[in-house]
């Protein structure tokens, strides 16, 4: 009789753990989650005012995430191998303004606009870029700590912005301001730009040998300069492509302004990391997916136009942003802790039951 009415028992309790086997799929998968929670916010936003997702706000909201995905981009090179850039938001700010002198001067001597754009875009690069050697030769050279060296950067750039500026925005380019409201559909040119330049690095990181050097190098450099990897002159590539890429992003912040703003990226550097936490990448390096950033820069994005849309003060987005970075790296540490999360799950066994009553 016990046999018989064991049977059942048993199929129940498999059919449980398969239950929670799937919930700890669900927990352990963060891309996932953050597509449920993006859905989430976006029905949340729009139950409180259905302008959130009308044809003018989706194109807002597309170009405001392309900004953020290209600065967060550059980051999760740098978090992928180990480390950690601070300076992105200052370098944002000084690649624009001292891009905007140059474009100014064009713009005054009656340059073609299509040349004037070029130019800067390849000044608010190169800026970037030396910043990020910069970067590199305190952390490879110096043996500074990366939070340390970007935090130098960090203050260094912010006053430069200021000293340049005095504080106010540098030139009016409405030319600029135009093209970028001009797109295709929902998506701007400068958006368009962005999408095809951030998928082109998400390949080069998952299927190239200097993505699988960053990841090699991330989760263990000793190991990576064992094989053979050059690790001071990789990471010294990272930190001067993440500079690059935020004078990039400068010069994107020009063509939505029509300026160079020595505030146009106050506070960018913890909004790219977190985008990356948000995504999933460990900040102890080694791991990650530029899937993950990209639905982690769009949460974000999506957190910080709906509150406007809701009437709630700007000031409350960093409240926010750190909420979410609290909650990402929750579930990175239930993610590495999958064995005691499926141990806690897991239904006990009448044999565990006894050792326990014992």
């Amino acid at each position: 009789m016990s046999t018989v009415n064991s049977a059942p028992e048993r199929q129940g309790e498999r059919r449980a753990a398969r239950g929670r086997g799937r919930l700890l799929a669900i927990l352990a998968n963060q891309q996932m989650v953050l597509v449920v929670v993006l859905i989430v916010l976006v029905a949340f936003f729009w139950s409180r005012n259905h302008l959130f997702i009308s044809s003018s706000e989706i194109g807002n909201l597309l170009t405001d995430f392309s900004g953020l995905a290209l600065l967060s981009v550059g980051e999760m090179y740098v978090i992928v191998s180990g480390g950690i850039d601070l300076s992105v938001g200052s370098t944002v700010a000084v690649s624009g303004i001292l891009g905007a002198f140059v474009m100014q001067d064009m713009l005054n001597a009656h340059d073609p606009q299509v040349l004037v754009l070029l130019v800067g875009t390849a000044i608010c690069a190169l800026v970037g870029a030396t910043v990020g050697a910069i970067n590199a030769l305190m952390i490879t050279k110096a043996h500074l700590a990366p939070f340390v060296a970007t935090l130098v950067m960090l203050s260094a750039g912010a006053g430069l912005a200021l000293v340049f500026t005095g504080g106010a925005p540098v030139g009016l380019d409405s030319t600029a301001i135009i093209f970028s409201a001009s797109g295709v559909g929902p998506f701007s040119y400068p958006a368009i730009i962005i999408i095809v330049l951030v998928t082109i690095l998400g390949l080069y990181l998952h299927a190239s040998r200097y993505g699988r050097y960053t990841f090699a190098i991330g989760s263990n450099s000793f190991a990576a300069r064992a094989a053979g990897i050059n690790v001071q002159r990789h990471v010294a590539s990272i930190y001067v492509l993440s500079g690059a890429l935020a004078g990039l992003t400068g010069m994107f912040f020009y063509l939505r302004l029509g300026s160079g703003a020595p505030t146009s990226g106050q506070d960018a550097e913890l909004t790219a990391i977190a985008a990356v936490v948000i995504g999933g990448s460990s900040l102890f390096g080694g791991s990650g997916r530029m899937s993950g950033t990209v639905l982690g820069a769009f949460v974000l994005t999506v957190v910080t136009d709906g509150l406007i849309f809701i009437n709630i003060q700007p000031t409350w987005n960093q409240v926010v942003v750190g909420a979410f970075i609290f909650f990402a790296a929750a579930l990175q540490a239930l993610r590495l802790s999958s064995g005691s999360l499926a141990r806690l799950l897991r239904p006990t066994s009448h044999a565990e039951e006894a050792t326990d009553g014992r």
